[in-house]
């Protein structure tokens, strides 16, 4: 590197943007993804040991998948090479296949190459790479924001390992902030700014786990904000707001207002009203409300007050939870818009969650009784011969797939725990019922 190439390098650094300059340099720095880094696991000690095979790390945006990286390429001892997916051809690669053949060739040096936002390679691209990520030839770490198992060729998932990370932790995103703010080296200390803690509390939720989206917040605010009569600067949360363009909703996800919202949200789909459904999502989804824990809730709601009145209504529920954690957000709050309102919409019948509740007070109750002879298991050693199963008549060879016999314990003989409703798809339910067993009846009347 001669001095030109030196000075460039110093000066890009200094003046690069602070999440850039604030990019952990050592797996200590690094904030969050513990599940994959902590000191017992698997990432943490091939990084330290210098042993890394192909990898990629997948998840949303602003949690650390180039950064870490960077810490690899600071720590290992192989040749580390950088391109982006988005701009990078066939040639480049071959550039870097060439470079690390004579490296393994001549020194006996292994090259690392990352590839970030790998889904952008096309599969002729991700084909030419599979030889040589299987000889050895290069290490292959991918970053990626769409699943791997979707955007990537299965041949080169099957070399490597999915390390997947989630969003970063508010509480690590404020403390990455208060550095961001006063750290005189990498952050923006030398500025003169503080910030006030409701504002902290405001981008660190607004930031839904991206740090990269949080840094340039509050970068923005310092550069654009002037200065108090203190002659410091001071990041309030009214400027916290106009940084991100987006006011701040009082919600506290670990108070009441918390469970006030959820709680609306759940009685106005139990209540029929998608109006008010959709309104009390909006406000979650605003706020920076964990996706997956609304769409759980639709699920509850889904089987505990709509149930077989409309059975498809769990199905959708399910479906919606299923997209949302593979879509992410912005997209998920169109998944979770048309679930809430289908379950809003929805006939009603909690006749299901009744029938389990008694049950469980029944059991309570009486304990284990004992079940009727005929419809214990005949299939284990000694079974048959103490009569277990004896006198047990199959469904399916009566008429209607129906057969009256004891399935109660005897104790509880006539015991009725479910009531279909008059509402939705119970109405059929019940129907059905009332019919295969009349017509059970029917032969000897």
């Amino acid at each position: 590197m001669d001095l030109f190439e030196y000075m460039r390098s110093t000066n890009m650094e200094k003046e690069a943007p602070l999440a850039a300059r604030m990019r952990p340099r050592s797996l200590e720095e690094v904030v969050g993804q513990e599940h994959i880094i902590g000191k017992d696991k698997l990432l943490y000690r091939a990084i330290k040991a210098d042993k890394i095979s192909s990898i990629i790390f997948y998840g949303p945006p602003g949690t650390g998948k180039t950064t870490l990286a960077k810490v690899i390429a600071n720590t290992t001892s192989a040749e580390f090479t950088q391109i982006n997916a988005t701009v990078a051809g066939k040639k480049d690669m071959e550039e870097v296949v060439s470079k690390a053949k004579d490296l393994q060739g001549m020194y006996g040096k292994r090259t690392i190459l990352f590839i970030d936002e790998i889904h952008r390679f096309n599969k002729g691209q991700q084909d030419y790479l599979l030889p040589f990520v299987e000889d050895g030839t290069i290490i292959l770490i991918g970053a990626t924001t769409e699943n791997p198992y979707f955007e990537v060729n299965g041949a080169l998932i099957s070399r490597s390992i999915i390390f997947e990370l989630q969003p970063i932790p508010r509480e690590a995103i404020k403390e990455l902030l208060k550095v961001a703010v006063y750290d005189g080296d990498r952050g923006m200390g030398a500025y003169g700014a503080d910030i006030e803690e409701d504002a902290l509390d405001f981008l660190a939720d607004i930031s839904g786990g991206d740090a990269r989206h949080a840094l340039n917040a509050i970068e923005l605010g310092i550069m654009t904000t002037g200065r108090g009569a203190d002659g410091r600067i001071h990041i309030t949360l009214d400027v916290a707001q106009e940084c991100i363009q987006k006011r701040a909703v009082r919600y506290d996800k670990n108070g009441d207002n918390h469970y006030d919202t959820i709680s609306a949200f759940i009685k106005s789909m139990r209540g029929s009203d998608p109006d008010a459904a959709v309104y009390y999502l909006a406000r979650m989804l605003y706020a920076g409300e964990n996706v997956a824990f609304i769409a759980r809730r639709i699920m509850i709601c889904a089987s505990e007050d709509v149930g077989n009145a409309d059975p498809n209504a769990l199905v959708v529920a399910v479906n919606a939870s299923l997209a949302v954690e593979r879509v992410g957000m912005p997209e998920a709050q169109i998944i979770l818009a048309q679930a809430a309102t289908y379950v809003a919409c929805a006939p009603k019948s909690n006749a299901s969650c009744e029938a389990v509740f008694a049950a469980m007070r029944e059991v309570e109750h009486s304990g284990n009784l004992p079940i009727p002879t005929h419809l214990q298991d005949a299939h284990y050693k000694g079974a048959a011969k103490l009569g277990h199963g004896t006198g047990y008549k199959y469904a399916h060879d009566y008429p209607n797939h129906y057969v009256e016999q004891q399935y109660l314990p005897y104790e509880l003989n006539g015991r009725e725990f479910y009531s279909p409703t008059g509402n939705g798809y119970e109405v059929k339910i019940k129907e059905h019922m009332k019919r295969i067993r009349r017509e059970a009846k029917a032969p000897s009347e």
